[in-house]
């Protein structure tokens, strides 16, 4: 009976998985393009509630703080309701922000909005990566990791351009500007928490009478690693939070759709870059990442401070940089996860996405703050890039000394 039954099983389970693995990678990359879906519209929320850039500093600042939080209880909250729990209940509360910011006209509607939008992407990030690698080995136990880590990587960092690209559409070229993109997001979310469903559960779930595993957590993130992931994303994060400003005051083109598709070019070459050095070692994934942002930077600096400022020079520095913060998000995710045990990949994930997430804030806060108080954009761009450049140099360079000193010890 056993040995049948074992028989049996996988091939009952195997399309499960592989359906599960769609699923899960489908409602991630919704909630991730929630996340930036009103970035295009703070223009008209700007006009709307006459909001200074301090105001929409906060408003960011109130998104990033759900979300680290959330990220922080991912580990404890998958032990008691497993990875399907957690996406159920991201693309769930997803959906109640959406429904909020559509219907609550006001200022409190958006900062509570973007608050609960937060706790969604924290919930999602912190648990699709994990819970994809674990639906691809449970339908082929033999396969590598390496192709669900790449995709769950890249949803991370996609699902970011696709949703300022929708949201800049739709506020272009829709009407009710300011509640369509929401209601889409509904039904996109009412899709995926029908798909979720039927996903099997991979997690061990631990009893409410049980204590709090800690495991999880006391297995902390190299500092390499998420100091380079950090200042990855600051780099982006200071190119993102500028970039609608610049297209409106330097460059004198204030279009929604444009700068949703600014964005959506500069998260969507954080993809390529992922795909194209799919066949490199991590070392080398990193090490043209590196270079990438530098180079981004610079030009970025040099394309809004020039007497005829360069649009095409201002799109070429965030395609670099967007690929860039890629490559090194996919090179530092490679080497945390392929060197974790299972039971430590949830934590270590949620770990990253912290530091990705600080990264994206540290630059629009501050800057928000430096406008706030009289600084020129230009010379906020100029001193904000010095300092990211310099954290990317030297988190880089630790990453690859420490990568090539494992490489080169000893074997065991």
């Amino acid at each position: 009976m056993t040995s049948a039954h074992s028989l049996v099983e996988p091939a009952v389970q195997k399309p499960r998985e592989r359906s599960g693995f769609w699923t899960v990678a489908y409602a991630f990359l919704v909630v991730m393009a929630f996340a930036t879906l009103p970035s295009p519209l703070y223009g008209l929320y700007r006009t709307r509630d006459h909001l200074s850039a301090l105001m929409i500093t906060v408003i960011y600042a109130i998104f990033a703080g759900g979300t680290i939080a959330s990220l922080l209880a991912v580990p404890r909250v998958a032990a008691r309701i497993g990875r399907r729990g957690v996406m159920l209940s991201s693309v769930a509360t997803m959906m109640v922000s959406a429904g909020l910011l559509a219907a609550w006209k006001a200022l409190p509607g958006l900062l509570v909005g973007r608050l609960i939008t937060g706790v969604s992407v924290g919930l999602a990030a912190g648990t699709a990566i994990a819970y994809l690698i674990e639906l691809r080995l449970r339908a082929d136990p033999n396969a590598s990791i390496v192709r669900a880590q790449t995709i769950g990587t890249s949803v991370t960092v996609g699902g970011l351009g696709i949703g300022a690209l929708i949201g800049g559409l739709l506020a272009q070229w829709g009407k009710l500007q300011l509640t369509l993109p929401y209601l889409v997001f509904v039904a996109l979310g009412a899709i995926a928490l029908a798909g979720l469903w039927f996903v099997p559960e991979t997690g061990t779930l631990t009893p409410r009478t049980t204590a709090s595993p800690k495991a999880g957590r006391s297995a902390r993130l190299p500092i390499p690693a998420a100091a380079g992931t950090l200042a990855a994303f600051a780099a982006n994060g200071l190119f993102a939070g500028l970039a609608g400003l610049f297209l409106a005051t330097t460059f004198h083109h204030p279009s929604h759709a444009l700068s949703g598709a600014t964005l959506f070019l500069v998260f969507s070459c954080g993809v390529l870059s992922q795909l194209m050095t799919a066949k490199l070692q991590s070392a080398g994934v990193l090490a043209l990442g590196t270079t990438s942002m530098l180079v981004g930077l610079a030009l970025l600096v040099v394309s809004v401070r020039l007497p005829n400022p360069n649009l095409a020079m201002f799109l070429i520095s965030g395609a670099l940089i967007g690929g860039g913060a890629g490559a090194v998000f996919k090179g530092t995710t490679g080497i945390v996860l392929q060197s974790s045990p299972p039971e430590r990949r949830l934590a270590m994930t949620s770990d990253l996405l912290i530091a990705l997430y600080v990264g994206l804030s540290v630059p629009v806060v501050g800057a928000g703050i430096a406008l706030d108080q009289g600084a020129t954009a230009p010379n906020t761009v100029l001193g904000f890039a010095i300092l990211v450049g310099l954290g990317v140099f030297v988190s880089g360079a630790a990453l690859l000394l420490g990568r090539r000193r494992r490489d080169s010890g000893p074997s065991v």
